[in-house]
């Protein structure tokens, strides 16, 4: 079947829409389809494994200030060079993933940043760890665009949300249990050796993500020209809402970077004194996230896009704020609701990126991701920043501030659709 009967973009080049194929002869997977279930655990799989490197040493932040005798801001550059790397790289990946395909690159990343993860424990600083960081982030950005453009290619439209809602649970997943493994192997034999198992765990992911993806059926080679991929990258600025989507994925961002940057030190100082191990498995409320994202389809069937997007910023801000209680429970649901909302809206927006695009699909998710790992940084380094200034509050206030942001863009994201549609004319009867 030919690029344009699937759907999908040929080239770079493409920019006409193509109308969606009959669902009777569309050969792309579907829920309960062959190869679905397969192409569903590898790509959950390589989501456990890159937010499990990508985050591996954010919950080893206080012991790694202890060694090197930094502080959290300085020590947070551990987590933001890494999601900066990946911030930085992820549109070239994206047009290489466009020409050698979808499978090849997040293959070869994965091989790339496995490798350096085991060279992470034998840091002898914290400026080469921080680089060590940085390049194994670099190599990770060729997993979230190029894993979102699969989807597109090989996904039937209608199970999109819930096949990327997939792939973000395994996101969640890889980031609780990379932190949850951390902390209690860091509390008995410290954090080089907490981040080297989450670097072989990482290696059985990678493995068992190559064999069981099936191979592309609708992916067709595009350019590498700079021009072309230029182009391709400015239809997608120009268009208003994907705009709003790529800032609504970094504010969101911005505010999750932030509070698990930060919590570790928190829950280690008074009143709470937690140990490592009690810290690490904090992150155990990574599985609301994954119970959200799975479910980001149907929450947007039921409110509609910007709907969900609401609800997931009003849950994150009501989590905000109840984190400021000094009660540990308190805490803790403000974390689950904190962390529900985050990645209830990270499903929606990337989705909603992933229809938006007709052409250049990967360019579009690597915008979207450029834009939201971006926000990682900024969270990490800014809520850091502002723990060190104000306390806890301080970092509550990012938080609060980027989820007010959120919520304007919706707002503007509706008031545009309102004006739009008085616009249209009312076709004659």
């Amino acid at each position: 079947m030919s690029p344009a009967s699937t759907g999908a973009s040929a080239t770079l080049d493409a920019v006409t829409p193509v109308p969606s194929p009959d669902p009777a002869t569309d050969s792309r997977m579907a829920p309960g389809g062959p190869g679905y279930r397969r192409m569903s655990f590898a790509l959950f799989l390589a989501g456990v494994a890159t937010f499990a490197l990508l985050y591996s040493t954010q919950a080893l932040l206080p012991l790694i200030s202890g060694e090197f005798g930094v502080a959290a801001s300085e020590a947070s550059w551990t987590v933001a060079a890494a999601t900066g790397g990946l911030a930085l790289f992820v549109l070239p990946m994206s047009a290489l993933s466009e020409r050698f395909g979808r499978r090849t690159v997040m293959t070869a990343s994965l091989a790339v940043a496995v490798g350096v993860g085991l060279l992470v424990p034998f840091a002898p600083s914290i400026g080469a760890l921080v680089v060590l960081r940085a390049v194994q982030g670099a190599a990770l950005a060729g997993l979230p665009a190029s894993a979102t453009a699969y989807l597109a290619e090989e996904v039937r439209p209608k199970a999109l949300v819930t096949a990327i809602g997939l792939f973000v649970a395994g996101n969640s997943v890889g980031g609780m249990s990379g932190r949850v493994i951390t902390g209690w192997v860091a509390q008995e034999w410290g954090w080089r050796v907490a981040v080297g198992v989450i670097g072989a765990v990482a290696v059985a992911c990678a493995v068992a993500f190559r064999l069981l993806l099936p191979a592309p059926r609708h992916f067709r080679a595009g350019s590498l020209r700079p021009r072309v991929l230029l182009g391709t990258v400015r239809g997608h600025l120009a268009d208003p809402l994907l705009r709003r989507l790529y800032a609504i994925g970094a504010l969101f961002m911005t505010v999750f970077g932030g509070v698990y940057t930060v919590i570790g030190y928190r829950l280690t100082q008074a009143p709470f004194s937690l140990p490592q191990g009690i810290v690490g498995s904090i992150f155990l409320v990574y599985l609301v996230g994954t119970v959200s994202a799975s479910t980001a389809g149907r929450l947007v069937g039921r409110l509609g896009r910007r709907g969900a997007l609401y609800l997931a910023g009003g849950t994150t801000a009501a989590g905000l704020l109840l984190s400021l209680a000094p009660s540990l429970p308190l805490v803790l649901l403000g974390l689950v609701l904190i962390t529900a909302g985050f990645f209830a809206g990270h499903a929606v927006a990337s989705s909603a990126v992933s229809r938006t695009a007709e052409h250049g699909r990967a360019q579009a998710s690597a915008l979207y991701q450029s834009a939201y790992y971006i926000g990682s940084s900024v969270g990490s380094t800014v809520g850091a920043t502002a723990f060190h200034a104000g306390g806890w509050a301080g970092t509550v206030g990012v938080g609060v501030l980027a989820v007010l942001g959120v919520v304007t863009i919706t707002l503007l994201g509706s008031r545009a659709a309102r004006v739009s549609a008085r616009r249209e004319p009312v076709p004659a009867h």
